[in-house]
């Protein structure tokens, strides 16, 4: 497998990672769990929700030929107005993670060695990639947290269990 195909193989396989990551955590919560907030000054889930959505949109769409922060995006208003319910939450979330995939299937041989923009730097599609692997590994990570923090005793764990390791570890080794 050359380097390209096996890199953007890696880059999808962490990207469905995040992603099922954040769609576990949403499957725990309620309604109102989406809007709750440890403090007044700090970011709900819905509102985290709406800046990854926006910043997806805004770094994917048509990623190849224009700058990754389009004009048409108000960063702002993410962290101000949040998705109000769970299913325009994960609508938003859903119609983020759909134009990541369609642009990293838009990669070829023939476009690999592209440079593309992200505020007026240029990133080649590999920096690009890892740039936005981190940014949204921080922010489902807050999302995680954050639904951990709500549910408490009642969350379920998305990996390995407290105590779960030997289990786990003999499961997967059948010793």
């Amino acid at each position: 497998m050359d380097f390209p195909t096996n890199y953007l193989d890696s880059a999808l396989f962490e990207f469905r990672r995040y992603k099922t990551m954040g769609d576990k955590t949403f499957a725990q919560l309620d309604e109102a769990d989406i809007l709750w907030k440890y403090h007044r000054d700090d970011n709900s889930i819905s509102q985290i929700v709406k800046h990854i959505s926006g910043n997806m949109l805004s770094r994917w769409t048509n990623f190849l030929t224009e700058d990754g922060e389009k004009p048409w995006r108000n960063r702002d208003t993410e962290f101000e107005d949040p998705f109000i319910t769970k299913a325009e939450m994960i609508a938003g979330w859903e119609k983020g993670w759909d134009c990541i995939f369609n642009a990293l299937a838009s990669i070829n041989p023939d476009n690999f060695n592209s440079l593309i923009k992200i505020r007026n730097e240029e990133h080649t599609i590999v920096e690009a990639v890892n740039r936005q692997l981190g940014h949204y590994a921080n922010h489902v990570g807050q999302i995680v947290l954050l639904g951990k923090m709500i549910k408490g005793d009642h969350w379920v764990s998305l990996s390995i269990p407290k105590g779960g390791s030997a289990l786990f570890n003999k499961e997967k080794f059948n010793s």
